[in-house]
């Protein structure tokens, strides 16, 4: 597909390295030469220098004939102007990332005005991750799959699990629960494990299931933790903000420490019911003033990241019950697990997902399109939903006679609203919603799970 990507900041650029890894024919446009000059010796991409805004730039870039523009720069009325130009010069489809709350609640009407395809929010996308993440405390990662009816979920074997030294074909007897193991992370190795797997402590493991079943299985196996009722947020950005929003409603107790003084006056505008302190969220004095020994969860949410990790690591020292982190950068990222920061966020990788997801349903305009995207265990594999039409060779053959590729997981089929975790007599039907979890990369169509005939 050709692409035009405007803004070659952290998400434009997210984006873009995921795209041309998935073979697109990419183009970025961006005013900063010192950027594009880092994402052309990083990325087999073109760049133009320029405003994204100007028709003369999208015209150079190829936006008349391209089959998807996507605006990422920091802007939002640059983003939404993008979009306008890019459809009025005939591309296919567009994309904006729009962050600010205000245009957030007029967007069905704005979508509709600037005939965009799609509209990204990374900021309200990591809190809507983050509020998940607080229902399960023990877990590391909540991503959820046909509209929540089911969830996957990562978690650690921590020291003492009953699931230590069990084998895999052993689970479901162990525990009787409609729950699937559908990834592995051991080390540095990834697996798509099967019934002789043993399971040890450390392993990062990644479950498929109903969220009630979810909550069973984290009983049962003596890791459940209660559900958060008191939230300290370091820091009072966007992502504070309509997390705020989401935690308010459930009934839990927020407080922000924020050191902007206009940032919290605003703050305290928008979120009335919530607590907005003025300070350094870094001063550990401050932290124990407000009662970071008693709070159920820390989320860490400055803009930088190192900042983030310091504030993790000590609210870890303290044993707050659940700690989040906000981190853009994946080097810091893969080095901080092994110091006990485990519940990463990254908004930039959240937005690049969903917008990859579209992309590949784009690519198979009239097959099982991609409706769901997340990926795990560390970035190296992926699950994905697929909604299931008539012609799928998928269609109406038990599982035990797929002929499907190594490393595939089918782990979930979605049939009429209820949740089934398939065993070898299941059959995929048309209008199924199919969740599929690999280690292969770029799988845009269902059919794609099968050998070649």
């Amino acid at each position: 597909m050709n692409i035009v990507i405007v803004g070659d900041g952290k998400v434009g650029y997210t984006i873009t390295e995921r795209l041309s890894r998935e073979n697109h024919d990419i183009t970025v446009i961006d005013k900063r030469p010192a950027a594009l000059n880092n994402t052309m010796n990083l990325q087999d991409v073109s760049c133009i220098e320029g405003n994204g805004v100007s028709h003369i730039v999208q015209t150079e870039a190829g936006v008349p004939k391209a089959d998807l523009l996507i605006a990422a720069t920091s802007a939002d009325e640059m983003n939404m102007l993008c979009c306008m130009v890019a459809k009025k010069l005939g591309a296919k489809h567009t994309i904006a990332r729009v962050r600010d709350p205000q245009y957030q609640q007029q967007m069905f009407f704005l979508k509709d005005e600037l005939g965009l395809s799609m509209t990204v929010n990374p900021e309200q996308a990591a809190a809507a991750e983050i509020s998940r993440l607080l229902r399960f405390a023990s877990a590391m990662k909540v991503e959820p799959f046909a509209k929540g009816r089911i969830e996957l979920v990562e978690f650690k074997v921590r020291e003492g699990s009953p699931l230590h030294g069990m084998r895999l074909a052993d689970f479901y007897g162990h525990f009787r629960l409609k729950v699937l193991v559908c990834a592995a992370c051991r080390e540095d190795e990834v697996f798509i494990p099967k019934g002789n797997f043993v399971m040890q402590t450390g392993d990062k493991l990644s479950i498929l299931a109903a969220p009630k079943d979810v909550s069973a299985f984290f009983r049962a196996a003596g890791t459940f933790k209660r559900r958060a009722k008191d939230v300290m947020i370091v820091g009072g950005g966007k992502i504070a903000y309509y997390l705020t929003r989401q935690l308010i409603e459930s009934g839990i107790h927020v407080k922000i420490i924020e050191r902007d003084e206009d940032t919290c006056e605003k703050l305290c505008e928008l979120l009335p019911k919530a607590q907005i302190l003025h300070g350094d969220g870094t001063d550990h004095e401050l932290l124990h003033e407000e009662g970071i020994d008693n709070t159920d969860a820390l989320i860490a949410l400055t803009g930088i990241d190192e900042e983030n990790i310091i504030l993790s690591m000590y609210a870890n020292s303290l044993n707050v019950d659940k700690v989040i982190t906000k981190v853009n950068n994946s080097r810091l990222a893969d080095m901080v697990s092994s110091v006990g920061v485990e519940s990463l966020i990254s908004p930039k990788d959240i937005a690049a997902n969903s917008i990859i997801s579209y992309v590949r349903a784009m690519t198979n305009a009239t097959g099982s399109n991609v409706e769901t995207l997340h990926r795990i265990a560390d970035g190296n594999a992926e699950a994905l939903e697929f909604r299931v039409r008539e012609g799928s060779r998928c269609v109406g053959i038990p599982l035990k006679d797929l002929p499907i590729k190594d490393n595939v997981l089918i782990g979930a089929i979605i049939r009429g609203g209820t949740c089934i975790i398939p065993g070898g007599n299941d059959c995929i039907q048309a209008g199924d919603s199919v969740i599929v979890v690999t280690t292969i990369s770029g799988l845009e169509e269902l059919n794609k799970i099968l050998k070649e005939a």
